[in-house]
């Protein structure tokens, strides 16, 4: 604790109510990190507010108090799917002629009304022929994805929204001198929205179902939840809504939805950044004050849910490997209860040192456990989540779980442990402060669980009044056999409903129209921010310590903060060992620290360590409080030359590691990625390129604890951000890091090449899901060229550029292909990589040779829009404008450029470059780089359900089946 004394801030609470120019008064709290503002308009909008100024830059929430409870019960997923329409624009943006407009939209919600309710077949796809034809029509007036091109065109990113139970939250990072045109774009678009290109949205919104039924969690947390919560909407229906109604949703229901919540008494505008706020909550009223509130706005009604007196137990069926799942009930986010919930969290799991941690994983007990406090506005759900190892049953898992509770009830903890739970909680608050994401973010919790700030701010000063005592009592008072415990089987779900296509006239995308609302805003004048670009030669230092270890260094001015990294430049491709050595350590000791005391002083320490290993480099990290930097690096040290055999851990390791590998074959995005790299290398990859079963029983302990010593033996480069001075952190590495006088080169690498792509072919391989993943690869064996990497951004920002770009223009908005499509010409990053270009799209089975159409025919005949191509060009220089490289990030910004043989921040050139560049150099580009290239295509999914006869006769190539084996070669 004495460590922190001079971190701990100093919770003086007390309500202060302020005023700036005499007219908008704010709250704010004595002793504040954020120093946040507190307004309220006289509408009811809250505005919260909170200046960091380190980037040109600012992080906006607009939080809307409505989520997935709220939905009405017969059309469930409302408030998920009208998140996406409230990026469909107004009746100022979005159209080219909204009276005209309006007759065709009227028509198509009453005939969405008469859909819902038809249960005959061949009359519902004659409403829905009727459907395709009006929106058709409607699509000659609109301008789809202008909100995105209003957002590029004043240099956002991070253009997005979320919705949960409790809330709709929209989000933007903007310039700083865009807060105008912000402002009268989100007032325009929360006051007018209008419901547009709805049924091509409609898919997306279902391809985005059809994800969730492929992902075994989703529906895990929906039995959880449906145990825990009977009489309420977080166990009664889902975020995303069932399949039924998604397919019979109601326009008008929509709109009654929009016009009750979205309210300015219900949202709360949540900002951190570089701006004034006297001038910030003045435009916020301009635009924003004259909304009227919803004075019959009553919040969600439900009845109480009865305590739970014995375990309720569900089982839910999937394609992904066992697990189990459990929750515990309790009141909502508001409450002070949540305060002795998350300390209990870290006691029980913190990742080092908790009861679960040390006696469950660090134990090898199970495959895996983990549990934390899941907090929402109404109720709180305390969950606790466990893999099996080989042989072992759920129940055991169970039962295992069930033992560290009792500890807990039991007091089987130390009064240290409470400790550095606290100091770790503190240590992370400080880390959040220095991000603009999280600062908001903060500001949209209190918002939307109804907490007051001043008990948002205090909530340090009452975690570390909870004393032991204070935490066993609770925990016998609350954990029981009141729990609900899902099992999560293997097998086939009963549930699971396939879906067809519906027939969809692609929409028209008018790429070269534009509202007059989005010229005003173009033509709207800001004060330019000047662009600042890297200096090697003075953001950064370079120097030696022994053995001529090179040193980067950049001081940490903000706070007392350290991030040390060890960077190692060759990893599992020169040896395979590399990987089992470092999963080995983690369970080892030293002479002086068991395994298990090791990770408790770590925790004690509030140092965060961890070794990662990539194909290529190694990088061990250590970071936490600069004052325990010695301290913690010396333990570190210590435990990687003098690590302590255990045959036991080494035994289980070598069991746990085959079971996962097992249970990669059953997960989709293990399966894609492996696929994804056999497409790109060929049988002779990163995902194949480890230790058969047989090499892996046969390791000991002492060739792994060999490899991870011996590591520090090679060249390598220490990496420093923090508040030491560099002569000062240079004496003190010298002091803890063991090296020989002259160190090795590193070792030769086992060389995986991308494959040349001369001819078409198809890979696919077995995946039994109702969605397909795909990617197409291509390689022409094009050597890296700096001088090209301005036109490769502008192509990637013109053609697969977010929701502005063409891929998501056709294969989304226009055709109602996926949720989630791109598509990239990539630049290496080293230089001994060629240029290589990939597509990726997640679609419905029956959707496959629709998407493969669809992307042959965009790739290879670009559509060109002079009007898209400006937005997309302003964008790329207006981030450029205010994006600022800092903190550590400099230093990797230092390697990155070294790793391409450049010793300055190609930026510079980029910026300048960009300047002059024009719709036909990019369409250039597109002729000579993209077009008529040969593909690779890999296929994830079931045979049985894609039209493989279209494939097969298509101009794509041999069809190569694979099998799981092949991909990951196992």
């Amino acid at each position: 604790m004495k460590h922190l004394t001079k971190l701990i801030f100093v919770m003086t609470i007390g309500l202060v109510l302020m005023s700036c120019n005499g007219k908008y008064k704010y709250e704010s709290v004595e002793n504040d990190p954020l120093n946040a503002r507190i307004y309220t308009l006289d509408n009811g909008l809250k505005v919260y507010l909170t200046v960091n100024k380190e980037t040109p830059r600012m992080q906006t929430f607009i939080a809307v108090r409505v989520g997935a409870k709220n939905d009405p019960s017969e059309t469930t997923g409302l408030a998920h799917y009208f998140e996406h329409l409230m990026f469909k624009g107004t009746e100022e943006f979005g159209t080219q002629n909204y009276e005209l407009e309006k007759p065709l939209l009227d028509q198509i919600e009453a005939k969405f009304e008469q859909y819902r309710t038809i249960t005959d077949s061949l009359e519902r796809i004659k409403i829905y022929a009727e459907i395709d034809s009006l929106s058709y029509e409607a699509s000659k007036y609109s301008i789809p994805n202008e909100y995105d091109k209003l957002m590029a065109a004043i240099g956002a990113k991070g253009t997005n929204a979320y919705t949960g139970y409790d809330m709709t939250v929209y989000t933007e990072d903007i310039p700083s001198n865009q807060i105008e045109n912000w402002a009268k774009i989100q007032s325009d678009r929360f006051k007018h929205n209008v419901i547009r290109g709805f049924h091509t949205e409609l898919e997306t919104v279902y391809e985005e179902k059809n994800m969730s039924l492929t992902d075994d969690g989703d529906k895990v947390f929906a039995a959880l939840f449906a145990g825990l919560y009977p009489n309420h909407p977080y166990g009664t229906q889902t975020v995303l809504g069932t399949q039924e109604q998604l397919k019979n949703p109601s326009i008008t229901n929509i709109k009654n939805y929009y016009k009750n919540w979205y309210v300015p008494n219900n949202i709360a505008i949540c900002i951190s950044g570089d701006f004034d706020p006297d001038q910030m909550i003045q435009t916020i009223d301009k635009y924003f004050g004259d909304m009227q509130p919803n004075k019959e706005l009553k919040r969600l009604e439900f009845k109480q849910e009865e305590p739970i007196s014995e375990p309720i137990v569900k089982e839910v069926y999937g394609l992904q490997s066992p697990y189990i799942m459990m929750a515990w009930r309790f009141p909502g986010a508001a409450s002070k209860t949540n305060d002795t919930l998350d300390l209990l969290s870290d006691i029980l799991f913190n990742g080092k040192a908790g009861l679960i941690d040390l006696n469950i994983n660090q134990a090898q007990k199970a495959l895996g456990v983990q549990a934390f406090n899941y907090s929402q506005s109404d109720y709180s759900s305390f969950i606790i989540g466990g893999y099996p190892k080989q042989g072992q049953s759920l129940q055991e898992v169970k039962d295992i779980v069930l033992e560290q509770i009792e500890k807990l009830k039991k007091g089987e903890f130390s009064d240290e442990l409470l400790t550095a739970a606290i100091n770790n909680y503190k240590k992370n608050n400080i880390k959040q402060l220095e991000s603009n994401n999280a600062r908001a973010d903060m500001f949209v919790s209190a918002f939307i669980n109804g907490e007051k700030w001043d008990d948002a701010v205090n909530k340090l000063e009452r975690m570390s009044s909870i004393t032991k005592t204070d935490i066993v009592k609770f925990a016998n008072a609350n954990f029981s056999n009141n729990y609900v415990l899902v099992n999560k089987l293997q097998g086939k779900d009963p549930d699971e409903k396939k879906m067809s296509k519906p027939k969809i006239t692609p929409i028209l995308t008018n790429r070269d129209t534009s509202s007059q609302f989005l010229r005003d805003i173009q033509a709207f004048a800001v004060t330019p921010v000047e662009p600042v670009f890297l200096d090697f030669s003075k953001d950064l230092n370079i120097a030696e310590a022994n053995s001529g270890i090179e040193v980067l260094y950049k001081k940490n001015e903000a706070n007392d903060l350290f991030s040390l990294t060890y960077m190692f430049d060759f990893g599992a491709n020169c040896d395979k060992l590399v990987k089992p050595a470092v999963y080995y350590y983690n369970y080892l000791g030293t002479d002086e620290y068991s395994a298990e005391e090791f990770q408790k002083k770590l925790y004690d320490l509030a140092v965060d360590y961890f070794i990662r290993v990539d194909d290529d480099r190694i990088i061990l990290k250590v970071s936490g409080l600069s004052e325990n930097m010695k301290e913690s690096v010396a333990l570190i040290e210590d435990l990687i030359n003098n690590a302590k055999p255990d045959e036991i851990a080494l035994a289980n390791l070598k069991k746990d590691m085959i079971k996962e590998r097992e249970n990669n074959k059953s997960d989709q995005g293990a399966c894609f990625n492996a696929l994804t790299n056999y497409v790109e290398y060929g049988p002779h990859n990163p995902s194949t390129n480890i230790l058969t079963n047989d090499e892996l029983n046969k390791l000991t302990s002492k060739v792994l604890i060999d490899k991870i010593k011996d590591m520090f033996n090679y060249k390598h480069s220490i990496l420093y951000y923090g508040p030491m001075d560099q002569e000062e952190f240079i004496a003190g590495i010298n002091e803890v890091h063991k090296v020989p006088a002259e160190l090795k080169d590193v070792p030769a690498e086992d060389k995986m090449n991308y494959r040349d792509v001369k001819e078409n072919a198809v890979f696919i391989a077995p995946y039994d899901a109702k969605q397909i993943y795909m990617i197409s690869y291509s390689n022409r064996g094009e050597k890296y060229d700096k001088d090209k990497v301005y036109m490769t951004n502008m192509y990637n920002g013109y053609f697969g550029g977010g929701m502005n770009g063409i891929v998501f223009q056709e294969m989304r908005e226009a055709r109602g292909l996926a949720y989630s499509a791109s598509a990239r010409y990539t630049t290496p990053s080293r230089l001994s990589q060629p240029y290589i270009y990939t597509s990726f799209i997640a679609t419905q089975n029956d959707k496959m040779m629709d998407a493969i159409h669809a992307f042959d025919e965009i790739i290879n005949q670009m559509p060109k829009s002079q009007a898209a191509f400006d937005i997309a060009k302003d964008n790329l220089i207006d981030k450029m404008r205010t994006n600022r490289t800092i903190k550590e990030n400099v230093l990797w910004a230092y390697i990155t450029s070294r790793d391409m043989d450049l010793n300055e921040d190609l930026n510079k050139s980029i910026f300048e470059k960009l300047q002059n560049v024009t719709l036909n150099d990019v369409t250039e580009f597109q002729e000579k780089n993209i077009k008529g290239r040969e593909y690779y295509i890999g296929i994830l999914g079931n045979e049985k359900d894609l039209d493989m006869k279209s494939l097969g006769n298509g101009d794509y190539g041999k069809i190569n089946r694979l099998t799981l084996k092949d991909i990951f070669g196992y």
